[in-house]
Protein backbone atom coordinates (compact mmCIF):
# COMPACT_ATOMS: atom_id res chain seq x y z
CA UNK A 1 0.00 0.00 0.00
CA UNK A 2 1.42 3.35 -1.07
CA UNK A 3 1.42 5.66 1.96
CA UNK A 4 3.61 8.61 0.90
CA UNK A 5 2.36 12.17 1.33
CA UNK A 6 -0.48 11.22 3.67
CA UNK A 7 -2.23 13.98 5.62
CA UNK A 8 -0.54 14.76 8.92
CA UNK A 9 -3.28 13.22 11.09
CA UNK A 10 -2.99 9.86 9.33
CA UNK A 11 -0.64 7.16 10.63
CA UNK A 12 0.87 3.97 9.25
CA UNK A 13 0.06 0.73 11.08
CA UNK A 14 0.29 -3.00 10.53
CA UNK A 15 -2.97 -4.88 9.98
CA UNK A 16 -2.24 -7.01 13.03
CA UNK A 17 -2.15 -3.89 15.18
CA UNK A 18 -5.77 -3.03 14.41
CA UNK A 19 -7.33 -6.46 13.82
CA UNK A 20 -7.92 -9.38 16.14
CA UNK A 21 -8.14 -12.83 14.58
CA UNK A 22 -9.96 -15.97 15.59
CA UNK A 23 -9.58 -19.49 14.25
CA UNK A 24 -12.92 -20.80 12.87
CA UNK A 25 -12.66 -24.23 14.53
CA UNK A 26 -15.72 -23.74 16.74
CA UNK A 27 -17.93 -22.73 13.80
CA UNK A 28 -17.22 -25.47 11.24
CA UNK A 29 -20.35 -27.19 9.93
CA UNK A 30 -20.64 -30.87 10.85
CA UNK A 31 -22.10 -32.09 7.55
CA UNK A 32 -22.77 -30.77 4.08
CA UNK A 33 -26.42 -31.78 3.80
CA UNK A 34 -27.47 -28.26 2.85
CA UNK A 35 -30.98 -27.10 1.97
CA UNK A 36 -32.53 -23.78 1.01
CA UNK A 37 -35.20 -24.55 3.61
CA UNK A 38 -32.65 -24.13 6.42
CA UNK A 39 -31.75 -20.76 7.92
CA UNK A 40 -28.03 -20.61 8.67
CA UNK A 41 -25.67 -19.97 5.72
CA UNK A 42 -22.40 -21.87 5.43
CA UNK A 43 -19.67 -19.54 4.16
CA UNK A 44 -16.35 -19.61 2.42
CA UNK A 45 -14.13 -16.58 1.78
CA UNK A 46 -13.75 -17.62 -1.87
CA UNK A 47 -15.89 -16.81 -4.91
CA UNK A 48 -18.74 -19.16 -3.93
CA UNK A 49 -19.23 -17.31 -0.60
CA UNK A 50 -22.51 -19.00 0.43
CA UNK A 51 -22.10 -22.75 -0.08
CA UNK A 52 -25.56 -23.62 1.22
CA UNK A 53 -27.74 -23.49 4.32
CA UNK A 54 -27.65 -25.71 7.39
CA UNK A 55 -30.08 -26.44 10.22
CA UNK A 56 -27.29 -26.82 12.79
CA UNK A 57 -27.90 -24.65 15.85
CA UNK A 58 -24.61 -25.03 17.72
CA UNK A 59 -21.43 -23.13 16.83
CA UNK A 60 -23.09 -20.33 14.88
CA UNK A 61 -20.83 -17.27 14.58
CA UNK A 62 -22.57 -14.08 15.77
CA UNK A 63 -19.84 -11.53 16.65
CA UNK A 64 -20.73 -9.13 13.89
CA UNK A 65 -19.65 -7.50 11.69
CA UNK A 66 -16.64 -9.63 10.77
CA UNK A 67 -14.19 -10.12 7.91
CA UNK A 68 -13.75 -13.73 6.83
CA UNK A 69 -10.27 -14.14 5.37
CA UNK A 70 -9.13 -17.05 3.18
CA UNK A 71 -5.78 -18.07 4.64
CA UNK A 72 -4.52 -19.50 1.34
CA UNK A 73 -5.74 -17.00 -1.28
CA UNK A 74 -6.03 -13.87 0.96
CA UNK A 75 -9.49 -13.15 -0.51
CA UNK A 76 -11.98 -11.77 2.00
CA UNK A 77 -15.67 -11.06 2.59
CA UNK A 78 -17.40 -8.53 4.86
CA UNK A 79 -20.20 -10.30 6.75
CA UNK A 80 -23.04 -8.78 8.77
CA UNK A 81 -25.17 -11.89 9.40
CA UNK A 82 -24.81 -15.05 11.50
CA UNK A 83 -23.19 -18.06 9.82
CA UNK A 84 -21.19 -21.26 10.04
CA UNK A 85 -18.07 -22.06 7.97
CA UNK A 86 -17.00 -24.91 5.72
CA UNK A 87 -13.41 -25.40 6.86
CA UNK A 88 -10.56 -24.13 9.01
CA UNK A 89 -8.76 -22.53 6.05
CA UNK A 90 -9.69 -19.00 7.11
CA UNK A 91 -9.38 -16.37 9.81
CA UNK A 92 -12.22 -14.38 11.40
CA UNK A 93 -11.10 -10.76 11.71
CA UNK A 94 -12.59 -8.14 14.04
CA UNK A 95 -11.40 -4.71 15.30
CA UNK A 96 -9.00 -4.59 18.24
CA UNK A 97 -10.20 -1.18 19.38
CA UNK A 98 -13.16 1.16 19.02
CA UNK A 99 -11.01 3.50 16.92
CA UNK A 100 -11.26 1.20 13.90
CA UNK A 101 -14.13 0.99 11.41
CA UNK A 102 -14.06 -2.61 10.16
CA UNK A 103 -15.66 -1.77 6.81
CA UNK A 104 -12.88 0.78 6.19
CA UNK A 105 -10.25 -1.91 6.83
CA UNK A 106 -12.09 -4.37 4.57
CA UNK A 107 -12.29 -1.89 1.68
CA UNK A 108 -8.64 -1.04 2.12
CA UNK A 109 -7.70 -4.75 2.11
CA UNK A 110 -9.23 -5.09 -1.36
CA UNK A 111 -6.54 -2.74 -2.69
CA UNK A 112 -3.55 -4.56 -1.19
CA UNK A 113 -1.16 -6.30 -3.57
CA UNK A 114 -0.10 -9.68 -2.25
CA UNK A 115 1.61 -12.70 -3.83
CA UNK A 116 -0.22 -15.85 -2.72
CA UNK A 117 1.22 -18.28 -5.29
CA UNK A 118 2.90 -20.42 -2.62
CA UNK A 119 0.34 -22.78 -1.10
CA UNK A 120 0.49 -21.98 2.61
CA UNK A 121 -1.39 -20.11 5.29
CA UNK A 122 -0.61 -16.40 5.06
CA UNK A 123 -2.37 -14.38 7.74
CA UNK A 124 -0.11 -15.07 10.72
CA UNK A 125 3.07 -15.51 8.70
CA UNK A 126 2.90 -12.44 6.47
CA UNK A 127 -0.45 -10.76 5.88
CA UNK A 128 -0.93 -9.30 9.37
CA UNK A 129 2.37 -7.45 8.99
CA UNK A 130 1.29 -5.52 5.92
CA UNK A 131 1.32 -1.77 6.53
CA UNK A 132 -1.75 0.35 5.87
CA UNK A 133 -2.62 4.05 6.23
CA UNK A 134 -5.08 4.78 9.02
CA UNK A 135 -6.91 8.11 9.58
CA UNK A 136 -9.14 9.05 12.50
CA UNK A 137 -12.33 7.07 13.07
CA UNK A 138 -14.40 10.00 11.83
CA UNK A 139 -12.44 10.09 8.57
CA UNK A 140 -12.70 6.31 8.22
CA UNK A 141 -16.48 6.50 8.50
CA UNK A 142 -16.66 9.39 6.00
CA UNK A 143 -14.61 7.42 3.46
CA UNK A 144 -16.75 4.33 3.95
CA UNK A 145 -19.92 6.38 3.42
CA UNK A 146 -18.65 7.77 0.10
CA UNK A 147 -17.42 4.40 -1.19
CA UNK A 148 -20.64 2.67 -0.15
CA UNK A 149 -22.68 5.16 -2.18
CA UNK A 150 -20.60 4.32 -5.25
CA UNK A 151 -21.11 0.61 -4.52
CA UNK A 152 -24.87 1.13 -4.19
CA UNK A 153 -24.94 2.81 -7.61
CA UNK A 154 -23.11 -0.19 -9.11
CA UNK A 155 -25.56 -2.60 -7.50
CA UNK A 156 -28.53 -0.61 -8.87
CA UNK A 157 -27.12 -0.84 -12.40
CA UNK A 158 -26.53 -4.59 -11.99
CA UNK A 159 -30.05 -5.08 -10.66
CA UNK A 160 -31.52 -3.13 -13.57
CA UNK A 161 -29.64 -5.36 -16.03
CA UNK A 162 -30.96 -8.43 -14.20
CA UNK A 163 -34.50 -7.03 -14.27
CA UNK A 164 -34.26 -6.47 -18.03
CA UNK A 165 -33.04 -10.05 -18.54
CA UNK A 166 -35.88 -11.38 -16.39
CA UNK A 167 -38.36 -9.22 -18.29
CA UNK A 168 -37.29 -10.74 -21.62
CA UNK A 169 -37.57 -14.25 -20.20
CA UNK A 170 -41.05 -13.44 -18.96
CA UNK A 171 -42.14 -11.95 -22.29
CA UNK A 172 -40.75 -14.94 -24.19
CA UNK A 173 -42.57 -17.37 -21.89
CA UNK A 174 -45.88 -15.53 -22.18
CA UNK A 175 -45.67 -15.17 -25.97
CA UNK A 176 -44.40 -18.60 -26.92
CA UNK A 177 -44.07 -21.22 -24.18
CA UNK A 178 -47.53 -20.90 -22.60
CA UNK A 179 -49.25 -21.39 -25.95
CA UNK A 180 -49.39 -24.29 -28.37
CA UNK A 181 -47.91 -23.91 -31.84
CA UNK A 182 -46.96 -26.19 -34.68
CA UNK A 183 -43.90 -28.31 -33.80
CA UNK A 184 -40.97 -28.64 -36.21
CA UNK A 185 -37.47 -30.07 -36.13
CA UNK A 186 -34.69 -27.51 -36.46
CA UNK A 187 -33.75 -29.23 -39.70
CA UNK A 188 -37.18 -28.33 -41.08
CA UNK A 189 -36.82 -24.60 -40.39
CA UNK A 190 -33.29 -24.29 -41.76
CA UNK A 191 -32.67 -22.90 -45.21
CA UNK A 192 -32.98 -25.43 -48.04
CA UNK A 193 -29.63 -24.37 -49.45
CA UNK A 194 -26.68 -26.74 -49.15
CA UNK A 195 -24.69 -26.74 -45.87
CA UNK A 196 -27.32 -24.73 -43.99
CA UNK A 197 -26.50 -26.73 -40.83
CA UNK A 198 -22.82 -27.50 -40.58
CA UNK A 199 -19.91 -27.75 -38.15
CA UNK A 200 -16.50 -26.27 -38.86
CA UNK A 201 -13.87 -28.22 -40.83
CA UNK A 202 -12.07 -31.12 -39.15
CA UNK A 203 -8.81 -32.79 -40.02
CA UNK A 204 -5.94 -31.17 -41.85
CA UNK A 205 -7.91 -28.57 -43.82
CA UNK A 206 -7.52 -25.81 -41.18
CA UNK A 207 -4.07 -26.11 -39.61
CA UNK A 208 -2.42 -23.19 -37.86
CA UNK A 209 0.24 -23.02 -40.57
CA UNK A 210 -2.53 -21.91 -42.96
CA UNK A 211 -3.23 -18.79 -40.87
CA UNK A 212 -2.37 -15.43 -42.42
CA UNK A 213 -2.15 -11.80 -41.28
CA UNK A 214 -5.28 -10.87 -43.19
CA UNK A 215 -7.89 -12.13 -45.62
CA UNK A 216 -10.90 -14.15 -44.47
CA UNK A 217 -11.60 -14.39 -40.77
CA UNK A 218 -11.73 -17.62 -38.75
CA UNK A 219 -14.54 -17.55 -36.20
CA UNK A 220 -14.28 -19.72 -33.09
CA UNK A 221 -15.52 -20.17 -29.56
CA UNK A 222 -13.80 -17.05 -28.25
CA UNK A 223 -16.06 -14.82 -30.34
CA UNK A 224 -19.27 -16.69 -29.47
CA UNK A 225 -18.48 -16.88 -25.75
CA UNK A 226 -18.00 -13.11 -25.76
CA UNK A 227 -20.96 -12.71 -28.14
CA UNK A 228 -18.68 -10.33 -30.04
CA UNK A 229 -17.76 -11.41 -33.57
CA UNK A 230 -15.44 -8.42 -34.01
CA UNK A 231 -13.04 -9.97 -31.49
CA UNK A 232 -10.03 -12.00 -32.67
CA UNK A 233 -7.61 -11.79 -35.57
CA UNK A 234 -7.10 -15.24 -37.11
CA UNK A 235 -7.34 -15.30 -40.89
CA UNK A 236 -6.84 -17.50 -43.96
CA UNK A 237 -6.11 -16.48 -47.54
CA UNK A 238 -8.64 -16.56 -50.40
CA UNK A 239 -7.40 -19.88 -51.77
CA UNK A 240 -7.96 -21.66 -48.44
CA UNK A 241 -11.31 -19.86 -48.01
CA UNK A 242 -12.56 -21.18 -51.37
CA UNK A 243 -11.67 -24.73 -50.31
CA UNK A 244 -13.63 -24.28 -47.06
CA UNK A 245 -16.49 -22.24 -48.49
CA UNK A 246 -19.06 -24.72 -47.15
CA UNK A 247 -18.17 -23.39 -43.67
CA UNK A 248 -18.61 -19.71 -44.49
CA UNK A 249 -21.04 -17.59 -42.50
CA UNK A 250 -23.77 -15.20 -43.59
CA UNK A 251 -25.71 -12.37 -41.98
CA UNK A 252 -28.35 -13.78 -39.65
CA UNK A 253 -26.65 -17.17 -39.25
CA UNK A 254 -26.80 -18.75 -35.80
CA UNK A 255 -23.39 -19.76 -34.43
CA UNK A 256 -23.32 -22.38 -31.66
CA UNK A 257 -20.37 -23.46 -29.54
CA UNK A 258 -19.87 -27.24 -29.73
CA UNK A 259 -17.19 -27.59 -27.05
CA UNK A 260 -18.04 -27.09 -23.39
CA UNK A 261 -21.44 -26.44 -21.85
CA UNK A 262 -24.16 -25.62 -24.38
CA UNK A 263 -25.34 -22.06 -24.08
CA UNK A 264 -22.97 -19.91 -26.10
CA UNK A 265 -24.84 -18.66 -29.17
CA UNK A 266 -24.34 -15.66 -31.46
CA UNK A 267 -26.19 -14.17 -34.41
CA UNK A 268 -24.02 -13.01 -37.31
CA UNK A 269 -24.60 -9.21 -37.61
CA UNK A 270 -24.81 -7.08 -40.75
CA UNK A 271 -21.27 -5.71 -40.46
CA UNK A 272 -19.42 -9.02 -40.04
CA UNK A 273 -16.11 -9.80 -41.73
CA UNK A 274 -16.41 -12.55 -44.37
CA UNK A 275 -15.00 -15.80 -43.06
CA UNK A 276 -15.53 -19.37 -41.89
CA UNK A 277 -16.21 -21.19 -38.62
CA UNK A 278 -13.60 -23.42 -37.01
CA UNK A 279 -14.25 -26.99 -35.71
CA UNK A 280 -15.45 -25.70 -32.34
CA UNK A 281 -18.53 -24.05 -33.87
CA UNK A 282 -21.52 -25.00 -35.92
CA UNK A 283 -23.70 -22.69 -37.98
CA UNK A 284 -27.40 -22.72 -38.81
CA UNK A 285 -28.69 -20.73 -41.78
CA UNK A 286 -32.41 -20.26 -41.14
CA UNK A 287 -35.30 -19.99 -43.54
CA UNK A 288 -36.14 -16.42 -42.53
CA UNK A 289 -39.64 -16.72 -43.96
CA UNK A 290 -40.28 -19.22 -41.17
CA UNK A 291 -37.95 -18.19 -38.35
CA UNK A 292 -36.61 -14.92 -36.98
CA UNK A 293 -32.97 -15.33 -35.78
CA UNK A 294 -33.52 -13.34 -32.55
CA UNK A 295 -36.52 -15.49 -31.64
CA UNK A 296 -34.57 -18.63 -32.57
CA UNK A 297 -31.60 -17.73 -30.35
CA UNK A 298 -33.86 -17.19 -27.33
CA UNK A 299 -35.61 -20.47 -28.09
CA UNK A 300 -32.33 -22.40 -28.15
CA UNK A 301 -31.46 -20.97 -24.73
CA UNK A 302 -34.81 -21.93 -23.21
CA UNK A 303 -34.95 -24.68 -20.60
CA UNK A 304 -37.20 -26.84 -22.81
CA UNK A 305 -34.65 -26.96 -25.63
CA UNK A 306 -31.72 -27.42 -23.24
CA UNK A 307 -33.49 -30.41 -21.70
CA UNK A 308 -34.00 -31.95 -25.14
CA UNK A 309 -30.30 -31.57 -25.86
CA UNK A 310 -29.39 -33.13 -22.54
CA UNK A 311 -31.76 -36.05 -23.16
CA UNK A 312 -30.32 -36.53 -26.65
CA UNK A 313 -26.80 -36.72 -25.25
CA UNK A 314 -27.53 -40.26 -23.99
CA UNK A 315 -28.05 -39.14 -20.41
CA UNK A 316 -24.63 -37.54 -20.33
CA UNK A 317 -23.80 -33.87 -20.10
CA UNK A 318 -24.56 -31.01 -22.42
CA UNK A 319 -20.84 -30.79 -23.14
CA UNK A 320 -21.51 -33.25 -25.99
CA UNK A 321 -23.39 -31.37 -28.71
CA UNK A 322 -23.19 -32.15 -32.41
CA UNK A 323 -24.95 -31.35 -35.67
CA UNK A 324 -26.98 -34.56 -35.59
CA UNK A 325 -28.44 -33.72 -32.18
CA UNK A 326 -29.26 -30.12 -33.12
CA UNK A 327 -31.00 -31.08 -36.36
CA UNK A 328 -33.53 -33.26 -34.56
CA UNK A 329 -34.40 -30.84 -31.75
CA UNK A 330 -38.14 -30.07 -31.78
CA UNK A 331 -39.23 -26.45 -31.49
CA UNK A 332 -42.55 -24.59 -31.51
CA UNK A 333 -43.07 -22.54 -34.67
CA UNK A 334 -45.30 -19.53 -34.01
CA UNK A 335 -46.35 -17.19 -36.85
CA UNK A 336 -43.41 -15.19 -38.20
CA UNK A 337 -45.26 -11.94 -37.41
CA UNK A 338 -45.31 -12.86 -33.71
CA UNK A 339 -41.62 -13.75 -33.82
CA UNK A 340 -40.81 -10.40 -35.40
CA UNK A 341 -42.84 -8.58 -32.76
CA UNK A 342 -40.75 -10.29 -30.09
CA UNK A 343 -37.54 -9.40 -31.97
CA UNK A 344 -38.49 -5.71 -31.83
CA UNK A 345 -39.02 -5.98 -28.06
CA UNK A 346 -35.60 -7.64 -27.69
CA UNK A 347 -33.89 -4.92 -29.72
CA UNK A 348 -35.49 -2.22 -27.56
CA UNK A 349 -34.56 -3.96 -24.30
CA UNK A 350 -31.00 -4.60 -25.54
CA UNK A 351 -30.54 -0.88 -26.17
CA UNK A 352 -31.63 -0.16 -22.59
CA UNK A 353 -29.34 -2.93 -21.36
CA UNK A 354 -26.34 -1.49 -23.21
CA UNK A 355 -26.99 1.93 -21.65
CA UNK A 356 -27.00 0.33 -18.21
CA UNK A 357 -23.79 -1.60 -18.96
CA UNK A 358 -22.07 1.58 -20.17
CA UNK A 359 -23.21 3.40 -17.04
CA UNK A 360 -21.95 0.51 -14.89
CA UNK A 361 -18.50 0.69 -16.48
CA UNK A 362 -18.38 4.46 -15.89
CA UNK A 363 -19.40 4.03 -12.25
CA UNK A 364 -16.79 1.30 -11.75
CA UNK A 365 -14.11 3.57 -13.18
CA UNK A 366 -15.23 6.39 -10.89
CA UNK A 367 -15.27 4.01 -7.94
CA UNK A 368 -11.69 2.94 -8.66
CA UNK A 369 -10.59 6.57 -8.72
CA UNK A 370 -12.40 7.23 -5.43
CA UNK A 371 -10.75 4.20 -3.81
CA UNK A 372 -7.28 5.31 -4.90
CA UNK A 373 -7.87 8.82 -3.59
CA UNK A 374 -9.50 7.59 -0.38
CA UNK A 375 -6.53 5.58 0.82
CA UNK A 376 -4.04 8.28 -0.14
CA UNK A 377 -5.89 10.76 2.04
CA UNK A 378 -7.12 12.81 -0.93
CA UNK A 379 -10.87 12.14 -0.66
CA UNK A 380 -11.86 13.73 2.65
Amino acid sequence: MKTKQLPQEWKEVQLGEVLDYEQPTNYIVSNDKYSDEYETPVLTAGKSFILGYTNEKEGVYNKLPVIIFDDFTTSSKFVTFQFKVKSSAMKLLTPKTKDVDLKFIFLLMQTLKFDYTTHKRYYLSKYQYLKIPLPSLQTQKAIVSILEKAEQLKEKRKQTIEYLDDYLKSVFYEMFLKKKFEIKNIEEVASKEKNSIKAGPFGSSLKKEFYTDGGYKIYGQEQVIRDDLSYGDYYIDENRYRKLESCKIKEGDILISLVGSFGYISIVPKDFEPGIINPRLMKITLDKKKVNPIFFKKLLLSNKVKQQIKDSSHGGTMDIVNVGIIKKIKIPLPPIELQQKFALIVEHVEKLREKQKTSLVEIEQLSNVLIQKAFLGELV
